[in-house]
């Protein structure tokens, strides 16, 4: 799908509110507002926008540590990586997970209530794996930045 100006603007406008009036968006687009619901409906067809959803605070809700985990597998067979990913995307905990290069195969990032948490997921999501070599563990000491937003270059 070819991403026009417009369509730059709709986009950008629903990074910074996923409920924005298509009102407000027709009018800053210029387009009608069943042009801006058509548009809306072909990225999200297209994989273009994945969900709407809202941003809540870890802290108000409970979870007042944050964690960065490099973990390490033993193997890195097909299906003990599939495994793996299965495993951590099921853990509500952990809120991202990458397959990456270098020293260790995951990067995660995971929320916890105090350390007595943390070391429960710690028991669940690796010592109980047999195919977890090691993992190194980073508190997050204050969240200076926290965006999935994707940046988006206008073409005028």
């Amino acid at each position: 799908m070819e991403i026009t100006v417009p369509d730059q603007t709709i986009l950008q406008m629903l990074q910074k509110n996923s409920r924005e009036r298509l009102e407000t968006i027709a009018y800053e687009t210029g387009l009608s507002v069943a042009t801006v619901q058509r548009r809306i409906r072909a990225m999200k067809d297209a994989g273009v926008i994945q969900r709407d959803s809202a941003v809540l605070s870890p802290g108000a809700l409970g979870y007042r540590m944050t964690f960065m985990i490099l973990v390490e597998l033993e193997r890195e067979r097909i299906d003990q990586l599939d495994a793996f990913k299965r495993k951590v995307c099921a853990d509500d905990q952990i809120q991202q997970c990458y397959y990456i290069t270098g020293e260790a195969d995951f990067a995660l990032v995971a929320l916890a209530r105090d350390m007595d948490d943390y070391q429960l997921l710690t028991q669940r999501l690796f010592f109980d794996d047999s195919n977890v070599k090691r993992f190194r563990t980073s508190v997050v000491m204050d969240r200076t930045k926290a965006s999935m937003d994707v940046p988006l270059t206008r073409y005028d």
